[in-house]
């Protein structure tokens, strides 16, 4: 079994709404973090990404399963560890007044972590020439870089952060993307949770995907995607001249008759679960239908995820 930073088995935690009713937030969830690297944690709003970290972190209490971090049992040991942790589960509260460096100074002292880890940690999130500005000046960017720079003033080896792009502009969202980066490189373990599974894709060594509190794949990114079996290819119909919408609909006819999965989208049809593009091409040609473009789609983790998910009723802004 490789080393795990992290390591959840049949974790499982309900709540009752205000009207009595119980509602299953994780169910049987088996996690398994590797140490080193950043792990995408990935799923719809509402699928218990957040219900498992807040119990990783003993803030909420499970009722049922077992948890460990670096091979202690949580929340039962979670002191022996705390220190090896930092996380981001809410927005951050600094003074808006004081400097990012001034926030990060007062922060040290509380924690007993040495001052000489503020500039440190201001260069690692790239913040060090910034530092004497005010933290009312900062981009929304900006000041979740500082957040993940108090997070690093006492040297964890496991980061957690929880959505840590919502509300970010493109750029914004590419500076904490290159940060996250980073820290894995260093050899830190860093666990991001997200509902944006394409922009966790260019981030994440390994990655695992859940859906109704549930886990639904889990490996490297190349595993579960080339392990999803989906194979699609991107078909427009040339040939003869004729009515182009009536020789889409054929085509689609003539393909699921054939036991393949249609969409059109515009002048393309979407094709799932050929063998090989050729078998395309060949079921339309005996129909006398001609292919003008043919163009294997490559998956991602957000194509896959749909796959995974298309018989629980889930979505991506759930």
């Amino acid at each position: 079994m490789p080393d795990l930073a992290i390591r959840t088995q049949a974790l499982r935690k309900t709540y009752r709404t205000r009207r009595g009713r119980r509602v299953v937030a994780v169910q049987g969830l088996d996690l398994e973090v590797p140490i080193g690297g950043v792990h995408g944690f990935l799923g719809p709003n509402g699928s218990g990404k957040t219900t498992s970290i807040r119990m990783l972190l003993g803030l909420v209490r499970a009722d049922a399963g077992t948890m460990t971090v670096f091979d202690r049992v949580v929340p039962e040991h979670l002191p022996e560890v705390v220190g090896r942790i930092g996380a981001i589960v809410e927005s951050p509260k600094f003074f808006p007044a004081f400097s990012g460096r001034k926030n990060l100074e007062l922060l040290a002292d509380a924690i007993g972590a040495p001052r000489t880890r503020v500039g440190e940690v201001l260069e690692e999130t790239s913040l060090g020439d910034r530092g004497k500005d005010r933290f009312r000046t900062y981009s929304l960017g900006m000041k979740q870089r500082l957040a993940i720079a108090a997070t690093l003033l006492k040297e964890p080896d496991l980061l957690i952060f929880d959505e840590p792009t919502n509300g970010l502009d493109p750029a914004g969202i590419r500076e904490i993307r290159e940060t996250m980066r980073s820290l894995g490189a260093q050899g830190r373990t860093v666990l991001v949770s997200s509902h944006i599974l394409a922009e966790v894709e260019q981030v994440a060594d390994t990655v695992s995907i859940i859906g109704h509190g549930r886990l639904l794949a889990t490996g490297t990114v190349a595993e579960v995607i080339g392990g999803s079996g989906r194979s699609t290819v991107k078909v427009a119909l040339g040939g003869p001249a004729g009515d182009p919408r009536a020789q889409q609909e054929a085509a689609a006819r003539i393909l699921t008759s054939a036991g393949l999965t249609v969409r059109a989208d515009g002048n393309y049809l979407y094709v799932d679960g050929a063998e090989h593009p050729s078998e395309v091409t060949r079921q339309l040609a005996q129909q006398e239908l001609y292919v003008s473009e043919l163009v294997p789609v490559r998956a991602d983790l957000e194509s896959v995820f749909l796959e995974l998910t298309a018989d629980e009723g889930l979505g991506g802004d759930r």
